[in-house]
């Protein structure tokens, strides 16, 4: 099978996609700390004591005059505070060599880290084995690391960052001025009908059910999405992330006994599905209705 990219130029996009899947580690682990962090100086300024935050361990508190962002302080081990070295923070080989532990006290490493270390190399992998050499592959690589981001933060703590979902909504209008995906007008549409298809809803099970079905931010993200990929696509990401959505809800149920009160974040889901859909959803939809006209 002939690759439609040079192996080097693959190849490149894989370690590029290691080093980025560590970068976006620390997005995980810190945007939530820093939207917290944010939040208690807003409370304390309108004099409030303590401002909710999305977790209680201290290590999601940094002090107030704190500096506190995805740079600094230096990555420290949050059961000791070893500080990380250069040598330890290798992608994939670090934790392989260090056998998933701190290199100071020995205590458990997540594994979550290399997992999203290779999902980022994967994402670019998918992103240049489908657009080839050209401006979309790196476009779709940056989309696609930025929703692995997105998806694990609200997974963790079932928020959806406005640092993440609007820019990405404002890069998708732009780099479709030229119409690098979809022609503008589309992008614009989308981006409309992305948010209020998902406002709808929200607000007709409100009114059926007297309960929120999900949050804003994934108003936000079905927007963003329909930024990037158009209008016509929409339908295809709501279809796959419902269905994904509705498996998954219903495995939790039965093999972790999952409360059916306890919320379960969806943004994970049309992260994947809008993934999906900018990468193969032309392909999907055209399968479909082929299917559909060869059953008439």
């Amino acid at each position: 099978m002939t690759l439609p990219i040079p192996i080097p130029y693959l190849v490149l996009l894989i370690l590029t996609g290691l080093v980025i899947g560590s970068f976006v580690n620390v997005v995980i682990h810190r945007l939530p700390r820093m939207m917290a962090l944010q939040w208690r100086r807003e409370c304390a300024e309108l004099g409030a004591s303590e401002a909710h935050t999305p977790t209680e361990d201290d290590d999601a508190h940094p002090q107030k005059n704190e500096t506190y962002n995805l740079v600094v302080p230096r990555s420290s081990c949050p059961h000791c505070g070893h500080m990380i070295a250069a040598t330890e923070n290798i992608p994939i080989l670090s934790y392989l060599w260090q056998r998933g532990r701190c290199a100071a006290c020995r205590a458990p490493i997540s594994p979550r880290y290399p997992i999203i270390e290779l999902l980022g190399a994967l994402l670019a992998a998918m992103a240049g084995l489908r657009f080839g050499l050209s401006w979309e592959t790196l476009a779709a690589a940056v989309l696609g690391w930025s929703l692995l981001a997105a998806a694990a933060i609200d997974l963790e703590t079932q928020l959806l960052p406005d640092s993440i979902t609007l820019p990405l909504l404002w890069l998708g209008l732009l780099l479709n001025i030229d119409g690098l995906f979809v022609p503008l007008r589309d992008a614009v549409i989308g981006a409309m009908a992305g948010y209020l298809s998902l406002w709808l809803i929200y607000h007709l099970f409100r009114l059926l059910t007297g309960k929120e079905g999900m949050g804003y931010g994934d108003f936000k993200l079905l927007a963003l999405l329909g930024a990037w990929f158009g209008w016509q696509l929409l339908p295809l990401t709501i279809l796959l992330s419902s269905l994904v959505g509705a498996l998954a809800g219903l495995s939790l149920m039965a093999f972790r006994r999952h409360h059916h009160e306890i919320p379960i974040p969806f943004g994970p889901y049309l992260a994947a599905a809008g993934w999906i859909a900018l990468l193969w959803g032309h392909a999907l939809t055209g399968a479909y209705l082929r299917f559909a006209h060869i059953g008439g």
